[in-house]
């Protein structure tokens, strides 16, 4: 069978205009701030008419660590919300908007895929509404301000070897993880190390994401810490006076974008920290919007649920007094047969024995999501090439598990392929009561936090610390920051720091290398292995397939 591409199927969809989509929530044109027929805003001013509302029921999609086979958590997590709008539960998505980095690398487009897509995809894939641009121009002012400062006399006494604060562009740039910056000679600034990050490892953008309203992105910005003086005094974003002019780059950036699924439901696409270099979650303020203009709140947390879910629950929740009422779970029997050991040319074929042997992994996940007592159902994106056995020997061993279990075919049929998923999702929620607690107290220490993490999600014996790790941790807890929460960066592929342990590793230690905080945005944040918080581009990276014609048509974006 010949099954059209992701573009061509996004292309033919019937889009109703965004004023439409809004009038169905009950939005006026005039709390809308418009990008043309498809896109819009949803502005502070709707927020005050519906912040008194009671919340929607709150639902995470999370999955299995990734594999070059894919598992399509957002594809079922678009098909789900449209699953629930066809049984008649008034539903909206909340998802993370692509970067230009995976969009141009590897990865290629991120809005879900065949029939479960948000639209417009194209534009949703390249510039979308600005936000990212807003992102690093604020992010760059600070760095601009900060050399400007050295330049100018240095009078708070900056030492530039303790400066944290990097550049950043929305792009896989390997070249500019280390720069040296400011030669020239004496007009062309202070002479020092510094480097690039992906726009969406910024702080600036977890400080949008976690933030409540513009005052309190202000606020948050000021906090932001960027070195410290000669004489070992901390210096913050507040002391050059960048906050208000960083503020003023990101007042339409804060506001949540609304666009649709193929199936003209409605989707709110905002904000993208990775999962493996950051938090991982779109914006407490968008999943708040959707919370009060639906019944129920479809979200998702990037890559596994060993980095994506553990942050939106121990950060996002925690910070932004979030409680979810259930998760979703999504796996694939291709994905678990490569967990197995099976190559990726061969993962269509038949094999009961790698996929017992795979099973492993979904098993460490269901295990580690049941420690924070929410309500769980595990989902399979069904493809045609797997088998009844296949499919029956998943669903018993998750029901042996204690989770309720339903395939998913949203990628071919749309909401159509996810209704026994959705109709699954709404008889948990009527019968099971959420319990949420995060997996550890504010009060712990840092050091035990991240421990902690390492144990009981990933599965480690313990951790390894480089050089100046604890003495960092002691530091930063001396000033003040010893209650937050940890956001560990690790590669996505493995539970353990080491991409080529698959299954569920055994026997290991994650090695933590560099820790940081986010001061701003309220977490403490620790590397752990090789990962990199600027990518590169692969050997072809998808850039190479990416074209466009006389008539603006693009082609090979997804």
């Amino acid at each position: 069978m010949t099954y059209k591409s992701d573009i061509e199927i996004a292309r033919e969809a019937s889009m109703k205009p965004i004023t439409q989509i809004a009038d169905s929530l009950g939005i006026e044109e005039e709390d809308l701030n418009c990008y043309g027929r498809y896109k819009a805003k949803l502005t502070g001013g709707l927020w005050k008419k519906i912040k008194d509302r009671p919340d929607g029921k709150l639902v995470l999609v999370t999955a299995i660590n990734p594999t070059p086979a894919g598992e399509g958590k957002t594809t079922i997590t678009v098909g789900l919300g449209e699953a629930m709008n066809r049984i008649g539960k008034k539903t909206i998505i909340a998802l993370r908007e692509p970067s230009l980095g995976p969009c141009m690398g590897m990865k290629g487009g991120a809005a879900g895929g065949g029939y479960a897509q948000v639209v417009p995809m194209e534009d949703i894939n390249l510039h979308f509404t600005g936000d990212l641009h807003a992102i690093s121009a604020a992010h760059t002012l600070l760095s601009a301000m900060i050399d400007n400062h050295l330049q100018q006399g240095n009078a708070l006494g900056i030492d530039p070897r303790t400066i944290t604060w990097k550049r950043v562009v929305d792009l896989n740039d390997r070249a500019l993880r280390q720069i040296i910056i400011g030669l020239g000679g004496k007009s062309q600034g202070v002479p020092r190390e510094s480097g690039y990050m992906i726009t969406v490892a910024s702080e600036i953008m977890a400080i949008l994401c976690l933030s409540k309203d513009l005052m309190d992105l202000k606020e948050r910005i000021s906090r932001i810490l960027i070195g410290y003086t000669y004489e070992g005094k901390p210096v913050y974003a507040k002391d050059l006076k960048a906050q208000g002019a960083m503020a003023a780059l990101l007042k339409e950036a804060i506001d949540p974008n609304l666009v649709q699924t193929i199936e003209n439901t409605p989707a709110i696409v905002y904000g993208g920290p990775f999962a493996n270099i950051a938090h991982g979650c779109n914006s407490i303020r968008a999943t708040r919007y959707a919370m009060k203009l639906a019944n129920y709140c479809i979200t998702e947390a990037g890559f596994g649920a060993d980095l994506g879910a553990e942050k939106f629950l121990d950060i996002k929740c925690r910070l932004g007094g979030l409680k979810p009422d259930a998760i979703v779970l999504v796996a694939t029997i291709r994905a678990l047969k490569y967990n197995g050991g099976v190559k990726k040319e061969n993962l269509t074929l038949p094999n009961m024995a790698a996929l017992e042997k795979g099973f492993v992994n979904l098993e460490a996940h269901i295990k580690n999501l049941k420690q924070y007592d929410v309500p769980l159902v595990v989902t399979l994106n069904s493809f045609v090439t797997d088998t009844e056995e296949e499919t029956l020997y998943v669903k018993e061993r998750c029901e042996a598990m204690g989770c309720r279990f339903a395939p998913a075919s949203v990628w071919e049929q749309g909401g159509k392929g996810g209704v026994q998923l959705a109709e699954t999702l709404v008889k948990t929620l009527e019968e099971t009561q959420s319990h949420f607690h995060p997996l550890y107290p504010d009060d712990m220490s840092l050091e035990e936090k991240i421990v902690t993490v390492a144990k009981n999600i990933y599965g480690a014996d313990g951790v390894n610390w480089n050089p100046g790790t604890k003495t960092a941790l002691k530091k930063l807890t001396e000033l003040g920051y010893g209650s937050f929460p940890v956001c560990i960066a690790k590669t996505q592929y493995s539970l353990s720091d080491n991409q080529k342990k698959l299954g569920r590793p055994s026997g290991f230690k994650i090695t933590i290398r560099e820790i940081s905080v986010s001061a701003g945005a309220g977490f403490v944040v620790a590397l752990a292995g090789d990962i990199m918080t600027m990518p590169g581009l692969p050997k072809v990276p998808a850039a190479e397939n990416i074209d466009i014609d006389e008539d603006g048509n693009i082609t090979g974006l997804f």
